[in-house]
């Protein structure tokens, strides 16, 4: 059943040097490995993802990775000094102040990487 799998999602990327350069230098992520078919990068209970080479282009208009964090302000602040640009949204619950969006005890931030796509960091209640 796909309930007992594990997730992974893939990133495309057209430059995929400028995408890993992002990954380290604005995310602080390093490749856990690297092959013909892309960067893996991997994260916390066997979660990872891979930045893909692609002549597709992400379309940025809907979230196609979150970040699960414990903290959202103390990450969103690190990634502004980093450099990351954060996405400004207007609707109910988002705080233009801080770029952080609460919807129902959940909290939220977007930015886009070097390649376009849309990923979130996201703190559950």
């Amino acid at each position: 059943m796909l309930s007992d799998a594990r997730f992974e999602t893939s990133l495309p990327c057209s430059d995929l040097q400028r995408a890993k350069s992002f990954y380290a230098g604005k995310l602080g992520l390093t490749p856990a490995s690297e092959g013909s078919a892309g960067a893996f990068y991997a994260g916390r209970d066997g979660t990872r993802f891979i930045l893909f080479p692609s002549t597709g282009r992400a379309s940025g208009s809907h979230s196609q990775m979150g970040f699960m964090v414990a903290d959202i302000d103390a990450e969103v602040r690190e990634l502004k000094q980093r450099g990351v640009q954060f996405e400004e949204y207007d609707f109910p619950g988002f705080d233009q102040a801080t770029g952080i969006a609460d919807v129902g005890g959940t909290r939220a931030a977007w930015f886009k990487d070097s390649e376009g796509n849309l990923l979130g960091l996201v703190e559950q209640p």
